[in-house]
């Protein structure tokens, strides 16, 4: 496999690293920082799946479509390993070329998003830049990612079926044989093509279910059982998350999900109180614990109490 720098020298040079541009935003200091819609439950999932492949003899590079400033791009370039790379394709402040597409940029994006603040962001943790291809993510079905050549795939560009569907056929052609592709926004009330594209990939294109979260589907076109028994070796629960295992037309998928931890008992008394003075009453009376935490809080030696 060619060494990042030879693969990247040999494509377009708008697709080529560069340096951050001058001028760009303060970089974060922390990944948490990024601003960005990636979690913990999927970044614990990421980082489990990533380096259960590396573990696994896997190799291959990593692609992401749609990066918006790049909280999910950084992970992905903390596991890379020598001889593989990191490309990203986003619009960033480009025109998305079509209607439909402007308008959901418009609606969203238009004023955050920007290549230099993705720039800024990714070099803040890693000393170079990944591929980055700045067009709409439909310019990948043209070759330029060489068949079989990613062990894994992120999806996070496009809401609208129509693309989202070229974006499977996308991660489908550059996966290798056991890759796992990760399409983000198959649930979400306000992205029906996902779902759509997404479950029409699963029951007519061979994609084999792996994990669902609330926020992202994983799946592979390869043996999807090293996947299930890796994630099932770790103690998810004991880190405050939930594990279960379902079954659709027959395909078996994990579910991980937070734990919904129990609101904090009142004593009984309290509660009565509560319950039977008038609102204003009620809310006087909230005021002044408050106040009263809070000068316990400001004693030395005194932990605040969580608002």
């Amino acid at each position: 496999m060619p060494s990042a720098e030879t693969a990247a020298s040999a494509r377009p040079a708008a697709d080529r690293p560069t340096a951050a541009a001058p001028g760009a935003p303060l970089a974060p200091a922390r990944q948490a920082d990024i601003p960005g819609w990636f979690f913990r439950l999927d970044q614990e999932a990421f980082r489990h799946l990533l380096t259960a492949q590396s573990e696994a003899g896997l190799t291959g590079d990593i692609l992401e479509l749609g990066s918006y400033l790049g909280r999910s791009a950084v992970l992905l370039g903390d596991h890379l390993r020598p001889g593989e790379r990191l490309t990203v394709c986003d619009l960033f402040d480009s025109a998305a070329g079509d209607a439909d597409n402007d308008a959901e940029m418009t609606m969203s994006y238009r004023d955050s998003l920007t290549r230099r603040g993705f720039e800024a962001n990714y070099l803040a943790f890693h000393p170079e830049l990944p591929t980055i291809v700045q067009a709409p993510t439909s310019v990948l079905a043209d070759g330029r990612i060489p068949a079989g050549s990613c062990r894994f795939v992120h999806v996070d560009a496009s809401h609208l079926y129509e693309h989202v569907s070229a974006d499977i056929e996308v991660a489908r052609r550059a996966l290798a044989g056991n890759g796992l592709v990760v399409l983000d926004d198959y649930r979400s009330e306000h992205t029906p093509g996902v779902s759509a594209a997404v479950w029409q990939a699963v029951f007519t294109g061979g994609l084999r279910p792996v994990l669902l979260t609330p926020m992202k589907f994983y799946g592979t076109w390869g043996d999807p059982e090293p996947l299930r028994e890796a994630l099932l070796a770790r103690d998810w629960r004991a880190e405050g998350f939930t594990v279960d295992e379902d079954a659709i037309a027959d395909r078996r998928v994990l579910r991980l999900n937070n734990a919904v931890r129990p609101a904090p008992a009142r004593s009984a008394p309290r509660r009565l109180l509560l319950e039977l003075l008038p609102p204003a009453a009620t809310r006087a009376v909230r005021r002044g614990l408050r106040a009263l935490r809070d000068r316990r809080g400001a004693r030395p030696g005194g932990v605040a109490a969580p608002r």
